[in-house]
């Protein structure tokens, strides 16, 4: 069973008046991603900003506590803090890699990202790629808001210390999976 080769698409002046009008509507419907790319980029602007402004407070904290008043403890919630501040950037990121791949996908290539590297994340070729380019961040936002938990977590008994052990080691173990399924990229 041989394939034939597709048929190539008919010039304008071989379609019909109406054949054109509704082929160049649908064409241009893939600007409805649009919807999809400008909030995705302005809840990312407003996702770094909101990180941002929470590592400026901690900055501002520890430095009052050292330089000026070390009465009220901070060490209890520095690292929890930075933490959270670390898991919105990394949301902030999945929306962008979101939005500038759904629009490289429908709209048109980012020919500056192409420039700069191949290999650049907003350089999708499908959806399963961009999917997939999604999911390793989702999976590390989900790692960094495991380890702030864990940052809290107080043990009663020897128990809850073996299944710390044995989730950090499912975890890693996960991302050793996902990089062995990633290693030609």
């Amino acid at each position: 069973m041989t394939d034939t080769p597709p048929t190539p698409p008919k010039p304008p002046e071989q379609q019909g008046r109406w054949e054109r009008r509704i082929e160049t509507a649908l064409w241009n419907s893939r600007f409805l991603v649009m919807l999809a790319v400008v909030p995705s980029l302005i809840g990312a602007v407003m996702l770094f900003a909101v990180g941002t402004v929470d590592i400026f407070k901690v900055v501002m904290r520890t430095l009052h506590y050292y330089f000026v008043d070390s009465s009220v403890d901070i060490h209890e919630g520095l690292v929890p803090d930075i933490i959270i501040a670390v898991d919105i950037y990394l949301i902030a990121i999945v929306l962008m890699i979101f939005g500038l791949g759904i629009y490289r996908l429908f709209v048109s290539r980012i020919d500056q990202a192409e420039e700069h590297s191949p290999q650049h994340p907003f350089n999708v070729a499908s959806l399963d790629q961009l999917k997939d380019k999604i999911a390793r961040v989702v999976v590390l936002a989900v790692i960094i808001e495991f380890f702030r938990a864990v940052v809290d977590i107080r043990f009663a008994t020897p128990l809850e210390a073996i299944y710390l052990a044995l989730s950090v080691l499912a975890l890693a173990a996960a991302l050793y999976l996902m990089s062995l399924g990633h290693k030609k990229e």
